[in-house]
Order: C-alpha cells, then sequence, then structure tokens
C-alpha cells in the first residue's frame, strides 16, 4: 500500500547545532562540580589510550563519579530545563510549522515533523524545551538499578545516528521495531527527498551523506560567536572541500536570519513539490465524461 507522502520532517543534531555547548556541561558536570575541559581531556584519554568509542568514554567517566553514579534517569531528565540554545530556539520550530499551516498546504494535509538525534544523553533531551517540539528524540541511554544509573544501555555514534534517518524515512520510531526491514518507496512515509539534516561538523558527515545522496536538504551551521573560527571552519570544509552540504549558515534560528531564510524556502518548496504531484496523481485517475 502506498503513502501519501505529505509529511517533511527536519532532523537536527543538538550539541553545537541546537546548543553552543555540550549539554553535558551545562547539566550533569555543573551538578557534580566538574570541569568540563578535564572531564573530556580524560574521556579522550580512554579514546586514544585505550581504544574507547567516544560515547562510551564518556558514560564510563560519568559513571565513576560518586555524584553522578547517584542520579537517576529522571534525574537527568529535570536538568534537560537547565539547557541553553542558539538564538531563535525553540521559537523556531513553531515558525517553521506555521509555513504548512496555511490554506493552500492543509488542503492538502500537509505535515512537518522535527527530530533530534544526538551522541548525548536522551534523558536530558527529554527533559528539555525543545522536546514538546518533536515527534521523537534520541540519544545514549544509561540502565537504571537501585534508582541509580548503572550502565550503558545504548549508545549512538556519529554512524549510527544514520539509523534514525531510515527510521524517520519508514516510520519506525520504536527500537524494537527493525529497521533493516525491507519497505517498498511508495510505501515510507517520509521520502529523502522530504528531509532537511541540520548539523555542525564532521561527526555530521554520514547524516549529511545519506540526506544529500538521497535527493534531501543537508545544512551545516557554525557559531558565530566561537573565537577560535573553529566552528566556522569545520563548516567552511564541509562545505567547500569535502562537498558534503548544500549550504553552510550561522546557528541563528531567528526570523529573517540566513538559516531560516534557507530553512523556509525549501520546507517551501518541498511543500509545494507535494501538493503538485498530489494533483497530478488525482488529474491522473479521473476519466473525461462521454460527450452528450
Amino acid at each position: 500500500m502506498s503513502e501519501p507522502q505529505n509529511i517533511i520532517a527536519v532532523v537536527y543534531d543538538f550539541d553545537h547545532t541546537l546548543s553552543p555547548q555540550y549539554m553535558q556541561d551545562q547539566t550533569i558536570l555543573r551538578h557534580a562540580g566538574i570541569e568540563p575541559q578535564e572531564f573530556w581531556d580524560s574521556c579522550t584519554a580512554l579514546i586514544k589510550e585505550r581504544g574507547y568509542d567516544q560515547e562510551l568514554a564518556y558514560m564510563k567517566r560519568m559513571l565513576e563519579h560518586d555524584a553522578i553514579r547517584s542520579l537517576s534517569n529522571r534525574d537527568l531528565q529535570r536538568m534537560g530545563a537547565q539547557l541553553s540554545f542558539f538564538p531563535g530556539i525553540p521559537e523556531c520550530f513553531g515558525e517553521l510549522n506555521a509555513i504548512v499551516q496555511q490554506p493552500k498546504y492543509r488542503e492538502w494535509d500537509v505535515h512537518l515533523e522535527h527530530y533530534v538525534v544526538s551522541s548525548g544523553l536522551e534523558a536530558v533531551l527529554a527533559g528539555s524545551e525543545i522536546a514538546k517540539w518533536t515527534k521523537a528524540v534520541w540519544g545514549c541511554r544509561f540502565d537504571e538499578e537501585d534508582g541509580h544509573i548503572s550502565f550503558p544501555k545504548r549508545t549512538i555514534s556519529h554512524t549510527q545516528k544514520t539509523q534514525y534517518l531510515f527510521r524517520v524515512n519508514k516510520n519506525l520510531l520504536d527500537a524494537d521495531q527493525d529497521v533493516n526491514d525491507h519497505m517498498p518507496e511508495e510505501a515510507r512515509r517520509v521520502p529523502f527527498r522530504h528531509m532537511i539534516y541540520v548539523g555542525d561538523g564532521p561527526t555530521d558527515v554520514p547524516c549529511f551523506t545519506v540526506i544529500k545522496k538521497n535527493g534531501g536538504l543537508a545544512v551545516a551551521v557554525y557559531n558565530p560567536d566561537d573565537p577560535t573560527r573553529r566552528s566556522f571552519k569545520k563548516c567552511y570544509d564541509l562545505t567547500h572541500h569535502a562537498d558534503r552540504v548544500h549550504f553552510m549558515a550561522p546557528a541563528d534560528y531567528r526570523s529573517g536570519s540566513q538559516l531560516r531564510l534557507i530553512l523556509e524556502q525549501h520546507l517551501t518548496e518541498i511543500a509545494d513539490g507535494i501538493v503538485e504531484r498530489r494533483r497530478q496523481a488525482i488529474a491522473a485517475t479521473r476519466v473525461a465524461a462521454p460527450p452528450p
């Protein structure tokens, strides 16, 4: 059975994409009184000296601190309220939704959905101000024992992020649904050409590649207030040298910004395309009445 394919999806990375800082710095490390640079340096040592994956390294280091190990996932979720965002977040989500709520799109039941996939912690994201605007947020998870976080339950590396693009594509949003199940293109709820991926750097390259290769829009954002210009340089390299993305823009989500203009223009083009394809499909089924 074919899907109407009237859904548009914007998928966002989180750290340095929606927020100028790592989520752990703003929440868990602050709670535990741990200096972020020292913490991340210790994670890097695990990665370089002992071969840890990045996500497992930071989750292990967290569990080595009593002040963190004593927390529950519910505590982590409460901390999500402390997260800060780039200008225009979260207002941007509702303002982008308003584009497809115009009568010319509502007539054809066009919808916009927002998703976040991160190598940070899902519990923290679930308690943040952006959670109510998203259809799903995905991140690393801790298991619990006796009401305290105890062991990494799920990790999402930068390569594993692409799995969640296919989950959006196939509408297989639950972890117990096998994303590798075959599904014909016409049965997929959100075609890749109806997707936009917004990220900030090399860790987003696998997602940028999947989106760009399959007809979606890949956008890299940078922090214009970064005095080192490293944030800008990452995006410049992705755009100019590696040809991984279609556009780069400052991470300013406010109305009238370059990023908002890019997002709004492409959303409008996708919505117009959905309407036109559905009109053509209906026209193709119409059989003219015989002349009197």
